[in-house]
């Protein structure tokens, strides 16, 4: 159940003042990476604003430091992959074998249709024999959807390559693990809502994909659209985006707050900045030590230290994390 917003107030509560306590960094577990703005999509709701124009991506100066780092800390058990499509930004192939050969989990946040660009289709193979977990974004499982939010053709080419890891033994062999994203369409109007509950529509997206295209896949995360990027400005082109944030801060919820995705989290960008998380990262809110100082990797790398962040940078749009069951890379939080 969602709370009704009946009334809407000129100001929204700062997110920190909705806490007991600041949001205190944890050991760090999981370096996200953002390898660039380069896609061969440009998706409706792209936090990122990524398309095939921009051209912002990993120097090759920044992905040896990421290398480093990869090798440097053991604490790392997580190395996550995005973009734009990060297969088709500089460094991929190299950070993905830095994070194979020191033992940590991969994991690739892809929009599959990039397997069909020129030059791309060694992917798959190339992901099955390096065990890289898949997260593909498939926002609904009908074509009109998400050909609306993704772009024409793009749910049929996102058939074709499931069916592909299927052939591979994505979804199927155990080491070889491929995950869905469904996330709502961006909202026309102010009837507003939260994602669907995540349990029956893993269930559902099962049935019709193994019914209608012989798919399978291991689990459904669902998010919540957060008002960053091009969500942002779809909710300010209607005149609604201060009216979302108000029905996110009416939905929040306190018993999300312990399983938040930035506790362990490093978020990195292509220049080397570092972040609480990839939303922080993408409205320009860095992550800071104790002194205030904002990061870079060389910082993390000459004090041999990953946990100089004590307590995590904070915005308004930190409700769309914690508003109902919650909201992260990996799904809802309860």
């Amino acid at each position: 159940m969602t709370t009704p917003l009946n009334q809407v107030d000129i100001q929204v509560t700062p997110f920190k003042h909705k806490l007991s306590d600041p949001l205190i960094k944890k050991p760090i577990t999981v370096l996200q990476i953002n390898l660039g703005k380069r896609c061969n999509l440009a998706c409706t709701h792209c936090h990122v604003e990524a398309s095939p124009k921009r051209t912002e991506e990993l120097s090759s100066e920044i992905c040896q430091q990421l290398i480093e780092l990869i090798h440097k800390f053991p604490q790392i058990k997580i190395v996550d992959l995005t973009g734009g499509a990060p297969e088709i930004n500089y460094g991929f192939k190299p950070l993905v074998a830095a994070a194979k050969t020191t033992g940590k989990q991969v994991i690739v946040r892809s929009n599959l249709t990039i397997y069909f660009a020129d030059g791309f289709g060694d992917l798959p193979d190339f992901l099955a024999e390096n065990q890289v977990r898949i997260v593909a974004s498939l926002p609904c499982y009908l074509a009109d959807n998400v050909d609306r939010m993704r772009g024409s053709g793009v749910f049929n080419d996102s058939v074709k390559a499931l069916q592909w890891l299927n052939q591979l033994g994505y979804g199927q062999n155990p080491d070889l693990v491929l995950d869905l994203v469904f996330n709502p369409q961006l909202p026309t109007t102010e009837k507003f809502s939260l994602s669907p509950e995540q349990t029956s529509l893993e269930r559902d997206y099962k049935m019709f994909l193994k019914e209608h295209f012989n798919i399978v896949f291991n689990h459904l995360f669902t998010i919540i659209n957060l008002p960053v990027g091009r969500t942002k400005m779809h909710l300010e082109k209607k005149k609604t985006y201060t009216k979302y944030l108000h029905f996110l801060e009416a939905n929040f919820n306190s018993d999300t707050v312990e399983h938040l995705m930035c506790l362990d989290q490093l978020s990195v960008d292509y220049l080397g900045n570092i972040y609480d998380c990839d939303f922080n990262q993408m409205m320009n809110l860095p992550a800071r030590n104790c002194h205030g100082e904002v990061l870079t990797i060389n910082q993390l790398l000459a004090s041999g230290n990953l946990d100089l962040i004590t307590e995590i940078q904070t915005a308004a749009y930190c409700y769309g994390c914690t508003a109902g069951c919650g909201s992260s890379c990996g799904g809802t939080l309860l």
